[in-house]
């Protein structure tokens, strides 16, 4: 796989949770780092994702967003 996106973090999926339209996939990057994604249920197929396996967490974005405490 070679996608454009710098972004390209490796882990293990970790948990799926199902939903009628859209599931959420959480993935392990190690060292205590997870990486939630809600993707479509037809990806989630597509994709044969199941817990265990190793997966990529792909971020591509124009904007990223940075926060703090008040």
């Amino acid at each position: 796989m070679k996608l454009s996106a710098r972004n390209q973090l490796k882990g293990t999926v970790m948990e799926i949770q199902d939903g009628a339209v859209n599931g959420i996939v959480k993935i392990d990057l190690g060292n205590g780092n997870i990486i939630s994604s809600v993707i479509t249920m037809s990806s989630i197929r597509e994709l044969g994702l199941k817990v265990g396996d190793t997966a990529y967490a792909v971020i591509k974005a124009s904007n990223v967003m940075i926060g703090v405490d008040d």
